[in-house]
């Protein structure tokens, strides 16, 4: 097997493990393996990550493309709309592990968003309106549902301002190697267990920055609501030298998110990225 050909196999499968971990982990007001939610399973997920996968790592696509094929692939499969963020994260961080290992991967990553295309960007508006995500509504500027003017990143950096997944593409993932890897790594080391550390770090995200899923469905104001409430769950959970402690308070908190119909979608969406990128910064390494 040529080298890009397996190195795009191993990307397929951290990507699909990092998919996994997400799922294995409780995150409350998301579906995991403890419950369901929002008209979604487990099995919905892990289904995805499954299709996805071949496609999202798929070493002779462009980044537009690459995206559009993963979300069709999980259309076709579940019917709804399971990792759409997940696909938006991880995409241009398997784009840029593919190229030649002459630079660092966040080297490489910056090199990726800063040559997206036109052509990349109207792939990625097909790909948005067959995912079809809540609270999606118009912008002013680079409408999804109309056809692209701009550039990949311009579009990503004309959401910036007001969503976390435009954000990382703007600022060259900026979060996810400076706050959610060193958070991640920690949770790893202190725990040394890999569904907890990553509750940690979907803790960490949802009390940091107001959850953009939640912004677009019900405001800003809910958003930076539910950060505060988050908080505290952070701080008490960090507190504890056993996780397991605080597993019934978690379940609590998940059931309360989810009576208010609270998904923290892009919570979910960082704490996939973050995980992949630990697994990919291992296997570039070897």
């Amino acid at each position: 097997m040529p080298k890009v050909e397996r190195l795009s196999s191993h990307l397929a499968r951290i990507y699909q493990a990092a998919c996994l971990a997400e799922v294995e982990a409780l995150k409350p007001g998301n579906v995991h393996i403890f419950a369901d939610g929002h008209g979604m399973t487990v099995q919905d997920f892990m289904h995805s990550a499954e299709v996805s996968a071949p496609l999202i790592a798929c070493p002779h696509l462009g980044l537009g493309e690459r995206i559009f094929r993963s979300v069709e692939a999980t259309r076709d499969a579940v019917g709804c709309n399971t990792n759409l963020g997940i696909i938006l994260l991880c995409a241009p961080m398997i784009q840029a592990a593919l190229l030649p290992q002459t630079a660092t991967l966040m080297q490489r990553l910056l090199n990726v968003l800063q040559n997206t295309t036109q052509a990349d960007a109207e792939f990625l508006f097909k790909a948005i309106q067959m995912a079809n995500p809540a609270g999606l509504g118009q912008a002013e500027k680079h409408d999804v549902h109309q056809a692209s003017d701009c550039t990949l990143l311009a579009a990503m950096q004309a959401a910036a301002h007001k969503d976390l997944i435009g954000l990382q593409y703007a600022n060259g993932f900026g979060q996810i190697w400076q706050e959610g890897l060193p958070r991640y790594q920690a949770a790893l080391a202190r725990w040394e267990r890999p569904a907890w550390a990553a509750t940690s770090l979907y803790l960490y995200w949802l009390s940091h920055y107001p959850d953009s899923h939640i912004a677009r469905k019900y405001g800003i104001t809910v958003a930076l609501k539910i950060q505060d409430e988050m908080r505290l769950h952070d701080q008490a959970f960090l507190a504890l030298e056993n996780p397991k402690h605080y597993f019934s308070r978690l379940l609590e908190l998940d059931q309360s998110l989810k009576r208010r119909l609270i998904n923290p979608g892009t919570s979910a969406d960082l704490t996939v990225v973050t995980i992949f990128a630990h697994h990919c910064c291992h296997l570039l390494a070897r």
